[in-house]
């Protein structure tokens, strides 16, 4: 029990680290909201009155006062669930905002997530088993070169051949005139919106599984018991499956779990290339508006999501490895 009480409080102390940064990062950057809506209504180059800049703060409820009434404040009104009105599409609360893109994001990165390691974990195990052939080879350069690559550039290259050049996939949004919902034009809209995004990311996400899952299962297939396996005469595909890819993958399930906790970050430069309607797009756009509360919002989620991932990771790994409970006892 102590290793499980240790690792929730570890996780409630780095959750109000986490709390606390996220109230004091987005302050210390320079610029005003207020001031930046004032010159996008009145124009980037007229004169800024600093009547409109105080009626724009009242108007928004930008915090004022000490830094530790704010954060007093900022720690009650997340007690209650409140984050906020987002500047950026105000009058809107942050949490209409989020609530209408999150679905966006889970679902184009999750589903690219899932993909990625599967396909990722398969190649890695197939290459360590397969060492030192031509696959192995082929799989391990090809990944190290497509690693080296952005999805950003990635991106602007599925648009430019797959979209302007070919017309096979619509260039940016979700959607185009179909009625949201769960309806047959809908899905097929989001479908085909959501291709090219989802190809941009799958072509470098599997990368990190690959080599991860090859170079863990090679280290295994060193060790004592699989030549014990072999001794016995247990058969190829036992020896890979049972007894190499079985322990090799207890990291990388690790580093999913870690991956899904970080889907609601989404994909900022991949979801702002295509326009996708995402979390990731929300993010650009409260950075470069300053729009505290839905900034502050999509940090929260993503790392408490981060935070969350690990210490289920953390619980799962000491109910099937006693060892772990014993290291730490």
């Amino acid at each position: 029990m102590r290793y499980f009480a240790r690792k929730v409080a570890f996780f409630l102390a780095t959750l109000w680290a986490v709390v606390t940064l996220n109230f004091l990062i987005p302050r210390l950057q320079p610029g005003d909201p207020a001031e930046i809506m004032v010159k996008r209504l009145a124009g980037k180059d007229s004169q800024l009155d600093p009547a409109q800049v105080q009626a724009m703060r009242a108007m928004l409820g930008t915090p004022d006062g000490s830094l530790w009434s704010q954060y007093t404040g900022y720690l009650g009104e997340l007690a209650h669930g409140n984050f906020g009105l987002s500047y950026t599409y105000y009058p809107f609360p942050v949490t209409e905002v989020i609530g209408q893109a999150i679905w966006w994001t889970v679902v184009l990165v999750v589903v690219t997530q899932v993909l990625s390691f599967a396909v990722g974990t398969v190649l890695g195990a197939y290459a360590a088993w397969r060492r030192n052939t031509r696959f192995d080879s082929v799989v391990t350069l090809g990944s190290t070169f497509l690693g080296t690559l952005q999805p950003f550039w990635i991106a602007l290259l599925l648009i430019y051949l797959l979209g302007y050049t070919l017309g096979w996939f619509p260039t940016s949004g979700g959607y185009e005139a179909a009625t949201p919902g769960f309806n047959g034009p809908f899905i097929q809209e989001a479908v085909s919106h959501s291709f090219l995004p989802a190809l941009a990311l799958l072509v470098v996400t599997p990368i990190g599984w690959v080599l991860g899952m090859r170079n863990t299962m090679i280290m295994n297939l060193g060790e004592d018991y699989i030549r014990l396996a072999r001794a016995k005469g247990l058969p190829d595909r036992r020896i890979a499956l049972g007894y190499a890819a079985r322990n090799a993958l207890l990291p990388s399930v690790t580093g999913f779990a870690l991956a899904l906790g970080g889907v609601l970050g989404g994909a900022i430069l991949v979801e702002t290339a295509f326009d996708y309607p995402g979390l990731g797009r929300l993010m650009g756009e409260a950075v470069e508006n300053k729009d505290y509360p839905l900034l502050q919002t999509l940090m929260l989620l993503t790392t408490a999501g981060v935070l969350l991932a690990n210490l289920v990771a953390d619980l799962m790994y000491g109910v099937l490895d006693p060892r772990a409970r014993r290291a730490q006892s």
